[in-house]
């Protein structure tokens, strides 16, 4: 590519980005799908584009830049972070559980310290009778995380019980 075409598809992306922000999202979709059809194997393109259409209500619109984002190298780590939860969230709400079940236990396993992760995760065990691995998840990752006194204060226990919620004395 030359420096004018590479120039120009970050202006494009630039300006949709700002576009989406300030929620203009039909506008931003627009250009992104036509910067997308420029830039194909653009993996930063391909998530921008899956992202506006996410939100607009267009999750299945949207996986196919999902997907396409995450085959190839290129993201930063924190876009290939938002992307696997943007395409395991999709899958869910799809009613593609097992896939967004793979989709989040992947993404979870490299990015082990993000709780959104986690808690989309537990939403698509949820979806596929996993119930006992979804509250463990959540309620190991409540302990973890809040800072409510209360929960704080009984953090071991929550923790404990985590682990078999069906075990009694």
């Amino acid at each position: 590519m030359n420096g004018n075409v590479v120039d120009d598809r970050d202006q494009v992306l630039g300006e949709a980005v700002r576009l989406r922000e300030a929620g203009r999202r039909e506008e931003a979709r627009e250009r992104l799908v036509a910067l997308s059809a420029r830039f194909p194997q653009d993996t930063e393109v391909a998530y921008q584009t899956a992202w506006v259409h996410d939100t607009l209500g267009l999750e299945a619109e949207a996986v196919p830049y999902y997907e396409r984002a995450l085959a190839g190298p290129g993201l930063s780590a924190d876009d290939r972070r938002g992307a696997l939860l943007g395409l395991g969230s999709t899958y869910r709400i799809l009613g593609r559980y097992e896939e967004a079940v793979a989709t989040l236990g992947d993404a979870a396993a490299e990015f082990p310290d993000d709780g959104a992760l986690r808690t989309f995760l537990a939403m698509a065990l949820y979806n596929t009778g996993r119930t006992h691995d979804a509250m463990e998840m959540l309620l190991t990752l409540l302990a973890a995380t809040s800072k409510d006194p209360g929960i704080a204060g009984y953090r071991p226990a929550i923790e404990e019980y985590a682990k078999d919620l069906d075990a009694t004395m």
